[in-house]
């Protein structure tokens, strides 16, 4: 197994030797089942919440143009000078053919738009009040509840798995849990674009290890709030939305889908890196620096991601006995319109048409770990019972995850 790949604990054997039905084993079609004796992790449903305000590739370029203009001419004799470089306006030409992005939704539009602030307004609330992550995390799980239609007395557990928490502690997942009425327990995890694959393939170990019978797993991003918007190559890459997923054993659930199999993966890398954290107080040197915000390396993320991620996406479907030339939907991380089109004409050997391979990050921009959940929630209305699809994160760390599932 590659360094940094991780498998269920319990995709092996249990009891007098038996192996599972769910896991990341080789040759699934060996495998001996157990669907009387041990619960099966199925995604019963899931939720979205998306922000009411948007906005699109010309109304940030305005902005970001504005403060490029008087950033220039605030700065006239340095630059003649050559102690400044002159700042370079953007274009809505420019970010679409970069990224394929052409709109984004976000919690506040006025500070984006604002040369003199650029970045959203969001007001802090009191401690009595529900944090606007957790609200948004509320807002998806209530979706993805009502649309999974059970008592919520089966859910024992939350996990808040997103790139950026709003505060160490109380954990938001807390906060979700005590708004929603849940018992048991809760906690966040953070492994940045990966954290809802991450989050799904947790749960589903909760549930198939007998700890809960449910699980919500929650995806609430802002991330306006970690990009800087005075940096051209970055400043349209990110929009705002939570997601929810709810993971339950079979029986809890007429529909939903089958977990074939996950499989997670991390190697170590500098090319995506946010260093905001409590000790930079203690290095007040550095308070306000550019690397405090979301920072990469575009064009070596891509070189290195997209042939880890193609070969991780192959290896795990022959390992769980999946020809993945035969998927019916890709729903990937959305990152970069030009990673996924490359990752779709790999892993399906061809082509792939829109309806195979889902791309939202149009009208969604990058969203962080919960750009390949909204892709699944909006796009598998269509699937017969049988029908296979692959939900796929990809992102800093690095870190990658593979969820595969089959339409019950």
């Amino acid at each position: 197994m590659a360094e940094g790949a991780h498998r269920s604990p319990l995709a092996g054997l249990i009891g007098g030797g038996l192996k599972l039905r769910y896991g990341s084993h080789p040759r699934a079609d060996k495998r001996l089942r157990m669907e009387t004796l041990v619960p099966q992790p199925i995604i019963a449903a899931t939720g979205l919440y998306v922000p009411p305000e948007s906005i699109s590739n010309d109304e940030l370029v305005s902005a970001f143009n504005a403060y490029v203009a008087n950033f220039n001419a605030e700065n006239a004799a340095a630059i003649a000078r050559g102690k400044l470089t002159p700042l370079q306006p953007s274009s809505a030409e420019f970010i679409e053919k970069a990224s394929g992005i052409k709109s984004r939704y976000v919690v506040n539009k006025s500070g984006i738009l604002d040369p003199a602030v650029m970045r959203p307004n969001i007001p802090e609330r009191s401690n009595a009040e529900l944090s606007v992550l957790a609200e948004m995390a509320v807002l998806a799980a209530r979706d993805a509840l009502a649309a999974w239609g059970g008592d919520i007395v089966e859910i024992g557990a939350v996990i808040c798995a997103a790139s950026n928490m709003q505060r160490p502690y109380p954990a938001i997942a807390i906060k979700v849990q005590n708004a929603l009425g849940i018992s048991g327990f809760a906690f966040d995890m953070n492994v940045a674009c990966s954290s809802a694959t991450f989050g799904i393939k947790t749960a589903a170990d909760f549930v198939l290890g007998g700890s809960v019978r449910g699980v919500l797993v929650v995806n609430p991003e802002i991330c306006s709030g970690h990009l800087n918007f005075r940096d051209r190559d970055s400043h349209f890459i990110f929009g705002d939305v939570a997601t929810a997923v709810v993971v339950t054993e079979e029986t809890l659930a007429s529909g939903g889908w089958a977990i074939l199999g996950t499989r997670l993966k991390t190697e170590f890398s500098n090319n995506i890196r946010n260093n905001f954290g409590f000790l930079n107080r203690c290095a007040p040197e550095g308070i306000g620096a550019p690397d405090k915000l979301f920072v990469q390396e575009g064009r070596k993320v891509f070189r290195e991601v997209v042939p880890m991620v193609i070969e991780m996406i192959v290896d795990h479907a022959e390992d769980i006995g999946v020809d993945p030339r035969g998927l019916k939907r890709l729903w990937l991380h959305q990152a970069n319109i030009n990673m996924n089109d490359m990752i779709g004409r790999r892993v399906l050997d061809r082509a792939p048409t829109a309806e195979e391979n889902v791309i939202i990050l149009d009208a969604f921009a990058n969203t962080s770990s919960a750009g390949s959940i909204i892709a699944f929630h909006s796009s598998n209305s269509d699937f017969a019972p049988g029908e296979t699809g692959l939900i796929c994160s990809f992102g800093a760390g690095y870190s990658a995850g593979t969820v595969f599932v089959r339409k019950r």
